[in-house]
């Protein structure tokens, strides 16, 4: 069996990206709903925006970019979240 340690540490970080309880309401509602913006998400789980705004930033810089695609929008003045 071959070991990859930096295969792992990317796993491990993604696994404490994921283990708060706010990033994990936050990808269940990304998951139920598919897209949406932060004031969405900020109503929905009833925190300040603040919070889902450093949530998402940690989830969207440690979890690989094709589970959770940060995107803005051409039409939109807000950043979409799918």
């Amino acid at each position: 069996m071959e070991y990859n340690m930096q295969k792992y540490t990317v796993l491990a970080e993604m696994i404490k990206a994921l283990a708060h309880p706010v990033r994990l309401c936050i990808v269940k509602t990304l998951l139920e709903k598919g897209e949406c913006n932060v004031s969405h998400m900020q109503t929905c789980l009833d925190i300040p925006q603040p919070t889902v705004s450093q949530n998402l930033q940690k989830l969207i810089n440690n979890v690989e970019s094709k589970f959770y695609k940060c995107f803005r929008k051409r039409s939109a003045p807000v950043n979409i979240y799918k």
